[in-house]
């Protein structure tokens, strides 16, 4: 997951936004992990082909 960290944008900023607020580098890359599962799990359950560009719009 360390190449996740350092080569996806929103995985590093959720990376180095944990580790200034204290947590341990161990926690944070396993938090980037549980969003990359999430993220491949929503993808693979709609059909939809991941967007990077998209945001969540709810009403």
């Amino acid at each position: 997951m360390k190449v996740a960290k350092d080569s996806n944008l929103t995985c590093k900023g959720l990376y180095e936004r944990l580790v200034l607020k204290g947590k341990n580098g161990k926690v944070a890359l396993i938090a980037v992990c549980n969003k990359l599962l999430k993220q491949a799990f929503a993808i693979v359950k709609s059909s939809i082909p991941y967007r990077p560009d998209f945001t969540n719009i709810r009403p």
